[in-house]
């Protein structure tokens, strides 16, 4: 259950990607996220360089077949470009390794020679430059997912739009137990961000009730406002199960990002 669960996807990535390299490559996105959510902009940055070390590691060894954990980045890359053709290549079609590259050396050079340039007095510009990063890592991610998983193709299509969802700081999960580790959320809100969570597999209004630790009748009080026609911010399933529509997702991002932090 939730959005992401790393040790699902790095099983599903490796083989072909080495385990280690998987493991790295997912917890330095889970960290890129993570600070870019909590508004920490210049560590959020670092951490998009350290991603495209890793992915630069992981596409030389997918490429020429040899596993190096500590070679740098741009020799990896070399290889993987090889503008003057002197190597055998084992990501095909070249094409989908070549846009990789490009993508993290702009990311990688980015972040390591960007200055500190102030349009005005008000203007933050790390927010900005970490915004970029950001959605450049995020592409890389679903690059990789898209290009290296060899899973069920519905199942790649469906975390790779859970991806792109934020993570969930003020979600806790602790062995089968999931909690809302704020107080200060309505009961509407704290449903809304318990789906959230749930992604697209949604939850049952048992767990919703268990998990929110609300009264009952206030669950049930509000998933009734949330499907109403008035609101259809959540849909009930063929399954039982509960999840988010498109409205409650844009209410997530619009009108509650902010409660998605712990306090």
């Amino acid at each position: 259950m939730g959005l992401i669960e790393k040790s699902t996807l790095v099983k599903a990535l490796s083989p072909p990607l080495d385990h280690f390299l998987a493991t790295q490559l997912l917890d330095e996105f889970v960290s890129c996220e993570r600070r870019y959510i909590q508004r920490d902009w210049g560590p959020a940055e670092l951490d998009g360089g350290q991603f495209c070390e890793i992915l630069a590691r992981v596409l030389y060894h997918l490429d020429s077949g040899t596993l190096n954990l500590s070679k740098d980045f741009d020799p990896c890359l070399k290889h993987v470009e090889d503008e003057d053709g002197r190597f055998t290549h084992a990501v095909q079609p070249r094409r989908n390794a070549l846009h990789l590259a490009k993508v993290a050396r702009t990311i990688y050079k980015f972040r390591s020679q960007r200055g500190a340039v102030h349009i005005s007095p008000t203007y933050e510009p790390n927010q900005m430059d970490s915004k970029l990063v950001i959605e450049s890592v995020r592409w890389l991610m679903n690059e990789t997912l898209r290009i290296f998983w060899t899973d069920d193709r519905e199942k790649v299509a469906k975390v790779i739009r859970e991806i792109l969802q934020f993570d969930v700081p003020c979600i806790g999960k602790f062995e089968d137990a999931i909690i809302v580790q704020r107080t200060d959320l309505t009961t509407e809100e704290e449903l809304l961000v318990l789906l959230h969570f749930a992604g697209e597999t949604g939850m049952s209004r048992a767990d919703l009730g268990k998990f929110s630790m609300r009264t009952p009748s206030s669950v049930t009080q509000s998933l009734t406002k949330l499907t109403s026609s008035g609101r259809r911010q959540v849909v009930k399933l063929a399954t039982g199960q509960f999840r988010l529509t498109d409205l409650g997702s844009k209410r997530i991002r619009e009108n509650l990002a902010e409660k998605l932090l712990l306090q």
